[in-house]
């Protein structure tokens, strides 16, 4: 392992790792419990819900959609794991980032482009005061933010029910009508593309009312493109930086990590920040598409990002994780959750589901990673 460039743990060249051959390899990669729980998700509600219309074009549309929102914030739970941190104040920064955008952009009128960036300022800030107390008092990640998703979400109740009297605030749609930057967070893209394939047919079209003759379906959500675009940058950056290196070594042995010059601190701030950032991402998707921001929003979403991130083959001790295995994780989130919808099934047992295919998920890991590595 050279000074500049120590190597990612899980990678081809990991010593951890023993002599092996090539399947033998694949089966240590930390996507491998995603893609099992992929293929079995799938296989179980191709059975139980094929004919409801799950996977026709709209059935897709739906899951996809709830996979992107965990995928959004999966992507920076999964980076700042690496790194060997938690964040608990996810949720709690989710619902803040909405209400600052109402506050600053519709209670107090600033245009809306301005209320984004304030609020990617504020939430980006705060996600480097985390990093930086952890870093700099050796308190656990998960004291820190737990702390502040306290402290976040009673700010987030207290500042709209103190200005306005309320903890829901609308009017967010009207306010971001032809706001440049309001618009890569809501509109629809590639809508060409479902015109023509309801054209052809491969997509339902409306039979009756105003919108009789269009597709069902009419482009692609931008919460779909930011979840994609983040699951790139994420991976990118964990797989062919030196930045990539430096967290999976801040995460593996963070001492050892700054033997050989490697910035662990600056690298656990900067991964705080992301995940901050991802949060406000996720806002911003939320309250545009519904109009309104509420300060009961984001809700465990903390530990959802995690569980996700954990069923992607990443290990809770830091050092080894992928941002594709955390992606995994949050599409069998969402096919699970509107599989049971389409299936028929009791909404309540989702969480059944989820905890079973998280059980799975980290026992295949767990005992595939010690049977190759020859842990005891």
């Amino acid at each position: 392992m050279s000074d500049t460039e120590p190597v990612a743990a899980g990678g081809p060249d990991d010593e951890r790792i023993k002599d092996q051959g090539g399947f033998r390899k694949w089966l240590i990669r930390p996507e491998l419990g995603g893609i099992v729980g992929i293929i079995a998700v799938f296989a179980f509600f191709g059975v139980l819900a094929g004919d409801s219309g799950m996977f026709n074009a709209q059935g897709i549309l739906n899951w996809s959609q709830v996979s992107a929102q965990f995928m959004i914030i999966a992507v920076g739970a999964c980076m700042l794991m690496v790194a060997g941190e938690f964040d608990l104040s996810v949720g709690s920064m989710i619902g803040f980032a909405g209400i600052s955008i109402a506050m600053f952009g519709v209670v107090w009128g600033l245009p809306m482009w301005v209320a984004i960036l304030i609020t990617f300022a504020i939430c980006i800030a705060i996600g480097a005061i985390n990093g930086l107390i952890v870093v700099r008092t050796g308190l656990p990640s998960f004291i820190v933010t737990l702390a502040f998703l306290f402290i976040l979400r009673g700010f987030t109740i207290f500042i709209p029910q103190t200005v306005e009297s309320r903890t829901i605030i609308g009017g967010i749609e009207e306010a971001a009508q032809g706001d440049w930057l309001a618009s890569i967070f809501y509109v629809d893209i590639m809508q060409w593309l479902f015109i023509w394939l309801a054209d052809i047919g491969l997509v339902d079209t409306f039979q009756r009312g105003t919108r009789e003759g269009e597709p069902v379906v009419t482009g692609i959500p931008m919460l779909i493109v930011w979840a994609i675009v983040l699951v790139i940058i994420g991976h990118t950056i964990l797989t062919r930086t030196r930045f990539g290196n430096w967290i999976f070594a801040a995460g593996g042995d963070a001492q050892a990590a700054r033997y050989v010059g490697v910035p662990v601190d600056r690298v656990k701030i900067l991964m705080f920040m992301m995940t901050a950032f991802c949060s406000t991402v996720f806002a911003c998707c939320q309250v545009f598409e519904f109009g309104t921001a509420a300060a009961d929003r984001g809700i465990l979403k903390e530990f959802e990002a995690i569980i996700a991130v954990v069923i992607g083959g990443a290990l809770l001790t830091g050092g080894y994780g992928s941002v594709v295995g955390a992606a995994l994780g949050a599409v069998i989130f969402g096919v699970v959750q509107q599989g049971l919808f389409f299936a028929g099934v009791e909404n309540s047992l989702f969480r059944v589901f989820l905890g079973m295919i998280l059980l799975f998920a980290v026992i295949l890991n767990t005992y595939v990673r010690r049977i190759i590595t020859g842990e005891r």
